[in-house]
C-alpha cells in the first residue's frame, strides 16, 4: 500500500475518532438560558437552567471572553456557608477525564467586593477561586480517573461575595493520557500549561486539540508570570507537521512554535497557585529547525535542580528519533515552589542553545473520602421519596457541608450520624439499605407518608432514638427492636403495626409510645388465653379441695371435741364440771356459748389497760369502750399462767349459761399471751357492794332490807355473778 493510499485509509478513521470525541463532550454554560454551538470552537453549549435549581442567571457587565457567549452571563448563588450548590457529571468509572470549571465575573456593582469561595470536586477541595481582576477569566482544571459512574463540581463556602460560576465541562482522554502511579489516590490539579513561542496572545484549544485542553500563550503577560526571560531568547516557528504520536498528544500547532536561546540560556519564572506542593511536570521539545550536519542541539536542565533530571543531556533529535518528532520527557514526582524559576543551559559540545515548545505542570492533590457509599445510598433513596427534600445539585451528603436533614461523623470516610426528615412529605417504603447505616443514632422519619414494613435494623447499635409516628406503616415489630443495644426511645404511635410487643421494649427502660396501634398488643394473646383458662381451672380445684378439706377438718375436729368432753365429763348431756383448753379452737369456744376477744383489741378498747375500776379475790376490772361504741368492763385474772387456771375455765362455762336480768351479761373473754379475761358488759352507778356497804353505814339492815336493797341496786348496778342465800 503506497503514502497516498494509506492516508486516504486514516483520513475517514481520524475523523471518525474526532466525531464519537466530541460527542461524548460536555459544555455547560452556567446561567445561559439557551443551547448554542460555538462559532470558534464549533462546541455544542448547553444551559444549565434545567440542571441546576438553585442560584440566578446574571448578567456580566463588561466580559471579556473575546466575545464568547458562554461568558455573557453567569451564575450567582445564594451566600449561605452551610449550604454547596453541585453539577453532577456523568462519567465512566476509572476512565480519564479533563474538568474544567470557568470564571468570569465582570465589573463590578457599587459597594460590591470581588467573590472569594471554595471550589470542590466531590469531596476532594480542588481550589481557593479569588476574583481580583475583573477583566480576566479564571480557569480551574483538573485530569481524574473518574471514581465512580458521576462526579459532583462543586461550590461552598464563601469568605466574600457570592459564589458563582461561568462554565462548566468535561472532556474524555485518551487512554494512556496523563496516567501516573499515584491516580488511585491523587488527581492532577493542572498549575500551567503554557504553549511557548505562540504567534498570537489566542490560546489554542478544540479544535487544534482534539482533547480540548487549553494551551495560553507565552505573549499572555501577568503579573509574577513569565518574567525573567533570559538574554537572547528568539521566537521560531515552522509550518511543517510534527509527529506528536506519544502518551500526552500535544496539539500539532503548539508543536511548530517554540522559544530558543541563542546565547546559551533559556530561562523563565512563574508564580504557581496553591505551591509548594509535588507536581508532574511535562516539558515537550520538538526540533523544528533544520540543523547542518555538524551542527547538534545539546542542553540540560540547571534549575531547578533535580538530581534524577538534572544530569541527564537533552539531544531533541537524537532523543526523538528524528527532527520534527516529538520528544516528551515527563518528572513524574518533584517538589515545586511557588516561584518557579527554572532555566536549560547549552552543553559544552553543543552548537545551537536550548529550545522549549511547551511545559505542562500539575499538581497532585490527595482525594478526600466521600460519605461512605452504603449511607449515601439510603440517604440518596429518602431524598427521592421526598417532596420537599428531593433538592438536587447538592453532591456528597457530608463534604464539605452536610445536606440541612442529615448529621455526619467526622471519621474517614463520613459516616451519617442523624437523619430528620421529620413532616417532610416522605412517601413509599424504607429502603432496606437502612440496615447498613451502622453509624446512625437518630432516625426521625415521623409525620410522613411511609408504607410497608420495618426493614431491617439489627445491626444498628448505635441507634438511639427512632421516629416512625403518624405513617402508614404495618407488619410486625421485629423481635430484635427489643434487644438493641443503644435505643433509648421508639415511638411508633398511630400506624397499622400489629402482633407482639417485643419483650424488651417494656422490660428494659425505653421510652416507648405505641399508642393507635389497634392491633399491637403486650404478649402473646392465645398464649395468655391458654394460661388464664388453665389458671382458673387450677383456681377451681383448689377452691374445691380447700373446702372439701375445710368439712372434713371440722367433723374430725367436732368428734376429737365431743370425745374428749365425754372423757372428762364435760359432755352436754351431764352434769359434770367442763373440761377446759387454753388453745384456741379448743373446748371454750366449742361450747358456742360466748364470743372470743383477741388481746389487741382489749387493749385499744381500754387504753392499755389505764383505768382501773375495781378489783375482787378474782383481779383487777378495767373500763374500756370498743370500736363500735359498746362500753365494756373487763376483769383480768391475777396470777395467770400459760398451763390453765381451773377457776377462769369454770366461770367462763358457767357464766355463759346463766341468763337472768338482774346479772350483768358475759360479752366475751380472752385467752392469749398466757392471759385469762372476761368482759362484761359496763353497767353505770356503781356495784351491788358499793349500794349494800354505804347504806349499811346508816344503819343495821336485816335481810329483808338488804334483799331490796339488792334487787333494786341490780336494776342499775354493774356485778358479776349474784346468788342470794338465806342464812
Amino acid at each position: 500500500m503506497d503514502l497516498s493510499s494509506l492516508f486516504l485509509v486514516l483520513i475517514p478513521l481520524l475523523t471518525s475518532l474526532a466525531v464519537c470525541q466530541l460527542e461524548e463532550f460536555v459544555s455547560i454554560d452556567c446561567g445561559g438560558t439557551s443551547n448554542y454551538s460555538d462559532t470558534s470552537t464549533g462546541l455544542a453549549w448547553i444551559s444549565d437552567s434545567s440542571i441546576m435549581q438553585h442560584g440566578i442567571s446574571v448578567e456580566v457587565e463588561n466580559p471579556n471572553g473575546r466575545s464568547m457567549l458562554q461568558y455573557q452571563k453567569r451564575r450567582d448563588f445564594p451566600i449561605d456557608s452551610n449550604k454547596k450548590y453541585c453539577y453532577t457529571l456523568s462519567t465512566e468509572e476509572r476512565r480519564r477525564y479533563l474538568v474544567r470549571a470557568t470564571f468570569q465575573y465582570g465589573s463590578l456593582d457599587s459597594g460590591d467586593t470581588y467573590p472569594q469561595f471554595q471550589l470542590y470536586l466531590d469531596a476532594t477541595k480542588w481550589a481557593t477561586v479569588s476574583i481580583y481582576d475583573a477583566s480576566r477569566v479564571y480557569v480551574k482544571e483538573m485530569i481524574i480517573r473518574a471514581p465512580s459512574n458521576s462526579i459532583d463540581v462543586c461550590m461552598c463556602c464563601a469568605t466574600t461575595g457570592s459564589p458563582f460560576i461561568s462554565t462548566l465541562e468535561l472532556r474524555p482522554l485518551n487512554l494512556s493520557m496523563y496516567a501516573t502511579d499515584f491516580e488511585d489516590n491523587f488527581f492532577l490539579e493542572v498549575a500551567a500549561r503554557i504553549n511557548f513561542g505562540a504567534p498570537t496572545e489566542d490560546a489554542v484549544r478544540y479544535p487544534d486539540d482534539p482533547y480540548d485542553r487549553i494551551w495560553d500563550s507565552d505573549l499572555i503577560k501577568r503579573q509574577n508570570y513569565l518574567v525573567g526571560v533570559a538574554p537572547g531568547t528568539e521566537r521560531i516557528s515552522t509550518t511543517k507537521n510534527i509527529d506528536i504520536e506519544t502518551r500526552e498528544y500535544p496539539p500539532v500547532k503548539v508543536m511548530q512554535s517554540a522559544v530558543v536561546g541563542t546565547k546559551g540560556v533559556l530561562s523563565y519564572r512563574l508564580n504557581l497557585e496553591d505551591f509548594p506542593a509535588n507536581a508532574r511536570a511535562y516539558a515537550y521539545f520538538a526540533e523544528i529547525e533544520d540543523l547542518g550536519q555538524n551542527e547538534s542541539r545539546k542542553f540540560k536542565l540547571k534549575q531547578p535542580y533535580i538530581a534524577d533530571y538534572s544530569n541527564a543531556v537533552v539531544n531533541i533529535a537524537e532523543n526523538a528519533n528524528g527532527s520534527y518528532t516529538l520528544y516528551e520527557p515527563s518528572y513524574m514526582n518533584v517538589t515545586l515552589e511557588f516561584v518557579l524559576s527554572f532555566s536549560f543551559v547549552m552543553a559544552p559540545d553543543s552548537t545551537r542553545g536550548p529550545l522549549l515548545n511547551a511545559l505542562e505542570i500539575s499538581k497532585y492533590v490527595q482525594i478526600a473520602s466521600k460519605t461512605d457509599k452504603q449511607d449515601s445510598t439510603v440517604v440518596t433513596a429518602f431524598q427521592l421519596l421526598s417532596a420537599e427534600s428531593s433538592q438536587t445539585n447538592e453532591g456528597d451528603p457530608c463534604v464539605p457541608t452536610p445536606w440541612e436533614w442529615v448529621n455526619c461523623s467526622t471519621t474517614t470516610p463520613p459516616r451519617i450520624t442523624k437523619i430528620i426528615l421529620s413532616r417532610r412529605n416522605v412517601k413509599g417504603e424504607i429502603s432496606p439499605e437502612l440496615s447498613n447505616m451502622e453509624a446512625l443514632t437518630e432516625l426521625w422519619l415521623d409525620g410522613n407518608l411511609l408504607t410497608g414494613q420495618l426493614p431491617d435494623m439489627s445491626k444498628l447499635i448505635n441507634l438511639k432514638i427512632v421516629h416512625l409516628e403518624n405513617n402508614k406503616l404495618t407488619g410486625r415489630l421485629p423481635s430484635y427492636m427489643g434487644s438493641l443495644p443503644s435505643l433509648q426511645a421508639l415511638f411508633i404511635q398511630n400506624n397499622s403495626f400489629s402482633g407482639e410487643i417485643p419483650a424488651g421494649l417494656i422490660s428494659k427502660k425505653i421510652v416507648f409510645n405505641y399508642d393507635g396501634n389497634p392491633e399491637l398488643y403486650r404478649g402473646n394473646k392465645k398464649h395468655f388465653k391458654m394460661v388464664v383458662g388453665i389458671s382458673i381451672g387450677v383456681l377451681v380445684i383448689l377452691l374445691i379441695l380447700f373446702l372439701v378439706s375445710l368439712v372434713l377438718l371440722l367433723k374430725t375436729r367436732r368428734k376429737a371435741s365431743q370425745k374428749k368432753r365425754e372423757e372428762k365429763g364435760i359432755s352436754g348431756r351431764t352434769n359434770s364440771k367442763p373440761g377446759y383448753s387454753f388453745l384456741r379452737g379448743g373446748n371454750l369456744m366449742d361450747e358456742n356459748t360466748t364470743c372470743h376477744i383477741t388481746l389487741s383489741e382489749l387493749k385499744e378498747a381500754t387504753d392499755n389497760f389505764s383505768k382501773k375500776i375495781g378489783k375482787g379475790s378474782f383481779g383487777s376490772v378495767y373500763y374500756g369502750k370498743m370500736r363500735d361504741g359498746k362500753e365494756i368492763a373487763v376483769k383480768s385474772m391475777n396470777e395467770s399462767s400459760c398451763h390453765g387456771n381451773q377457776q377462769f375455765v369454770n366461770e367462763v362455762a358457767l357464766l355463759s349459761r346463766i341468763h337472768h336480768r338482774n346479772l350483768v351479761p358475759l360479752i366475751g373473754y380472752c385467752e392469749e399471751e398466757c392471759q385469762h379475761i372476761l368482759v362484761y358488759e359496763y353497767m353505770h352507778n356503781g356495784t351491788l357492794r358499793d349500794h349494800i356497804h354505804e347504806s349499811s353505814k346508816k344503819k343495821n339492815l336485816d335481810w329483808l332490807t338488804r334483799l331490796r336493797i339488792a334487787e333494786d341496786a341490780a336494776k342499775g348496778c354493774s356485778m358479776t355473778t349474784f346468788m342470794v342465800h338465806k342464812s
